[in-house]
């Protein structure tokens, strides 16, 4: 069967329905849904209003005036139910997501993992939301920190990782004490809805092996940038994470800082890779390929840039050039597929912009001319591109959604690490090399400015235990593994005199009486 004559509507709808999604739900809205694979729309949803936004963040705040007072292991009990229904919905979750976003079956089940492995981290932690306690100078008095819930947690999802994200930040809002609201991208709002349900369901059985869960504990809005703005001004929302462009960043940032709100900031990478002269080029070309071309270039950490010692260059370059040529692009359903297609035409349009822009600075490009268009005329697949540039100038320090890597040879392994630093983006980086003192220098204090630095393994894809974000214009907002937990509470630094005299700090003294 050609792409275009695939019926994803009808799919879609028998999955929502396993999922607990009634099909009159996808229907006689004025939100169009449609599949990045052919083109198809598969669904039409209703979209809420401003008033029904405020109605809800109000809810959300009741909610979380009731999930506070819950002992956080047994708010750690619900997300473990909730990895249970995930578990037991992974197949078709894994399956909208592919329909919906056009990732390949494995990426699309993968995410679906992601959201597992953020439960089970979430559950432990629950019990593990340490304070600490502090020596005090004064004699019979005991100084502790305590962690606290903070209250409505918002999120901002954009739509390459249209679940995961949800999940990384909602097992964590949720376990330390806080409510949820969810306004997805308008790109992806079907696995949003799906998400929901099977969050639904984890409350359900919560309710019914005799746990108190309050209404509206998590919210999903779906609309477009009007609904986000809403979310972001209201002071009944403390913190707001959102997850898209630095452009949109730099609207969001301000916004919630202005009535002294915290911000979790996840904008642009423009990822870059070393390639030293040590490099093991089999491992390397087999990193590069999926970090470059994965997702079809739509991840946060996509690579980007690719530094190739001039030793290595003319030996790596073109076995990279034949794998461009090579690698499958189609269906992202069927097995053996590897490249599916970008989410619409403006990407596609960004993606061309960017290589002209590219050819017009000097670069020679190989590939990123669109494919299939006889099987998918709706749809916008390409074949990656290469491009060998002389300098890093033009499109090479901006970031396109899309896959493009550009390739620069080097000679000095400061100048690789110099052009490394020198983008505005700071989110992901790795270097390829069996030199110990090039693979510590990169991760030390002198070495990469990224949020992320690898060794061996390219910059695409994170483990749930490590916290996941990155620096400068990627926005300085951590999510998921280690300590992220702390920016979901509130810090309190309690003191307590147990004796009967007041002594006080610093040696002051002030008697009265």
């Amino acid at each position: 069967m050609t792409l275009a004559k695939q019926n994803f509507a009808a799919e879609v709808t028998s999955i929502m329905a396993k999922l607990g999604v009634p099909a009159s739900a996808l229907t006689g809205g004025s939100l169009t849904v449609r599949s990045p694979i052919n083109g198809e729309q598969i669904a039409a949803l209703s979209e809420i209003d401003a008033a029904g936004t405020k109605a809800a963040i109000e809810a959300a705040h009741q909610a979380f005036l009731e999930w506070r007072l819950v002992p956080a292991p047994k708010r750690g009990e619900l997300i473990r139910l909730l990895g249970e229904e995930l578990r037991t919905a992974k197949a078709d979750l894994g399956r909208l997501v592919s329909i919906e976003v056009g990732k390949i079956t494995s990426e699309g089940l993968g995410e679906v993992q992601e959201m597992i492995d953020i439960c089970d981290f979430a559950v432990g932690l629950s019990r593990q939301l340490y304070g600490l306690t502090i020596a005090t100078e004064r004699s019979e008095h005991r100084m502790m920190e305590s962690w606290h819930p903070l209250g409505v947690t918002g999120i901002i999802s954009a739509f390459n990782f249209p679940v995961a994200v949800w999940s990384w930040n909602s097992a964590l809002a949720l376990v330390c004490g806080n409510s949820t609201i969810w306004k997805p991208s308008e790109k992806t709002p079907l696995t949003a809805i799906a998400t929901q349900a099977i969050f639904e369901k984890a409350v359900t059985r919560y309710v019914a092996d005799g746990n108190k869960a309050p209404a509206n504990l998590s919210t999903l809005l779906i609309g477009g940038r009007d609904i986000g703005e809403i979310l972001v001004d209201n002071p009944k929302v403390p913190l707001i994470s959102a997850t898209g462009s630095t452009a949109m960043g730099r609207a969001v940032g301000p916004r919630v800082a202005s009535r002294f709100g915290r911000s979790i900031l996840e904008l642009g990478g423009n990822n870059a890779a070393i390639v030293c002269p040590t490099a093991d080029l089999d491992l390397t070309l087999r990193g590069v390929a999926f970090a470059a071309m994965g997702t079809a270039g739509q991840r946060c950490t996509s690579l980007r840039r690719l530094f190739v010692h001039d030793s290595v260059y003319d030996t790596l370059v073109p076995r990279l050039i034949k794998a461009y040529g090579s690698v499958s692009i189609g269906n992202p359903l069927e097995a053996g597929t590897l490249i599916g297609p970008l989410i619409d035409k403006g990407a596609f349009d960004r993606m061309q912009t960017a290589l002209e822009a590219a050819k017009a600075a000097g670069g020679k490009v190989a590939g990123g001319d669109r494919v299939n268009t006889d099987e998918a005329a709706d749809a916008f697949y390409v074949r990656p591109a290469l491009v060998e540039m002389p300098a890093q100038t033009g499109p090479v320090v901006e970031e396109t959604f899309a896959p493009i890597l550009y390739v620069i040879k080097y000679s000095d392994f400061d100048e690789a690490l110099a052009l490394n630093n020198d983008v505005p983006q700071g989110l992901s980086s790795s270097i390829f090399t069996n030199d110990l003192r090039e693979a510590e220098a990169f991760v030390s204090d002198r070495g990469s400015d990224c949020g992320i630095a690898n060794v061996n393994i390219g910059p695409s894809g994170a483990e749930i235990g490590g916290a996941f974000g990155g620096e400068k214009e990627t926005g300085g907002g951590r999510e998921s593994g280690s300590d992220a937990w702390k920016a979901y509470m509130r810090r309190a630094t309690n003191t307590v005199n147990y004796g009967r005299t007041l002594p006080l700090a610093q040696g002051v003294k002030f008697d009265v009486g």
